[in-house]
């Protein structure tokens, strides 16, 4: 057992789960984070454009790099400090675990590194990235790819919660706004004119009638998530908007899907009723990632965690900041250092007595493979 200071880690991670970072608005979690680093005697900790905070250690040769990443970012709005509470040997606050622990974790880490006068072997950069969450389309982790770009030898993301496994491969998306525009009109006189949402909802329809790719080796998913448009009970709609996503682990599909919408989409409009697709999100699958560099940083992942928990992770499929290096063929995974659960609700909790399992874990990975 590698002595940690847990209660001071408790601490820590209920202050930083106080303060609010909606994606593209986590400027206070980045204030908090270079203040405790710069506190720790780290004075190369930095901040770049993206909101990312950078911690490098013994990056300054040209070896390749290995990165950690936890994201900063929540997926609630709020601007002023979420609320916190302990409760029944558990914690709770909107983005307690999604990915507030694991960022804390990660910082826990770099201090004990850093108290013990710890060097490291090889070139290790720690990023607390920004907007990783939903619209935030990835943004601090494209900055890290295209900053280092060619120095990356390999990237582990801490997100999720522990019990979910070992995130492998990546789930690609692609995101739209769509708008149909018709002439409108008073719905009694005008009756007989094009109707926007008629029009809209007869290409959702088409949408989910459409077929998915055929290979048994992939999953493939859509949704239309929201509509609306109008003006009134007796106008006409001149406009209605939806947004729509596809989703899937292989970039063959997420093309076919591309594809398929795009056509149904030409097929749509027409003079009467004219429409216009805008792209507000996408996330790559992984393509050409050496699959002998993915199986040693998986099995070194995996060790660590059964060598603390006693059981081998579970593999899954998953949406995280592992995307973008996979994408650009660098080996890439995703797991968590905590137990919890309710991501993404203002409910979400998490269990202390993981806590210290979550730091073992990281030590060993981190300390155990880069550090003497």
């Amino acid at each position: 057992m590698i002595p940690i200071d847990i209660e001071r880690h408790i601490s820590l991670l209920k202050q930083f789960a106080a303060i609010p970072a909606p994606s593209h608005n986590e400027d206070k979690r980045v204030e908090f984070l270079l203040r405790e680093l710069h506190g720790m005697g780290i004075d190369d900790a930095y901040s770049d454009e993206a909101k990312n905070v950078l911690v490098p250690m013994g990056c300054e040769g040209a070896g390749g790099i290995t990165v950690y990443t936890a994201h900063t970012d929540v997926v609630f709005p709020d601007t002023t400090p979420l609320p916190v509470r302990e409760e029944g040997g558990r914690l709770y606050a909107p983005g307690v675990g999604d990915d507030t622990a694991n960022a804390a974790a990660m910082l826990t880490t770099i201090r004990f590194i850093k108290e013990n006068g710890l060097r490291a072997k090889e070139p290790v950069l720690f990023v607390f990235d920004s907007c990783e969450e939903g619209l935030g389309n990835l943004k601090g982790v494209r900055r890290i790819m295209s900053d280092f770009e060619g120095r990356i030898k390999e990237l582990v993301s801490f997100d999720c919660s522990l019990d979910e496994g070992i995130v492998v491969k990546a789930v690609g998306s692609e995101r739209f706004r769509v708008t149909a525009r018709t002439k409108g009109g008073h719905s009694y006189g005008a009756f007989g004119s094009p109707n926007a949402i008629h029009r809209m909802a007869e290409l959702i329809t088409k949408l989910y009638r459409q077929e998915l790719p055929a290979s048994s080796d992939q999953r493939t998913t859509y949704n239309v998530g929201v509509i609306q448009g109008g003006t009134s009970v007796n106008t006409i709609a001149p406009s209605a908007e939806m947004l729509y996503e596809f989703r899937s682990d292989e970039h063959s599909s997420l093309e076919f899907m591309r594809e398929q919408f795009l056509r149904l989409l030409r097929e749509a409009d027409c003079p009467e009723a004219h429409f216009e697709a805008e792209v507000i999100g996408e996330r790559p699958c992984g393509k050409n990632v050496d699959p002998e560099a993915q199986a040693r940083l998986l099995g070194r992942c995996s060790a660590a965690i059964k060598s603390v928990t006693g059981e081998a992770p579970l593999l899954s499929s998953g949406s995280t900041d592992a995307n973008v290096p996979l994408s650009l063929g660098v080996p890439a995974v995703t797991f968590g250092l905590y137990i919890g659960a309710g991501a993404h609700t203002r409910d979400e909790w998490l269990e202390l007595n993981s806590l210290e399992t979550g730091l073992e874990i990281a030590l060993k990975l981190v300390v155990g493979g880069h550090f003497e």
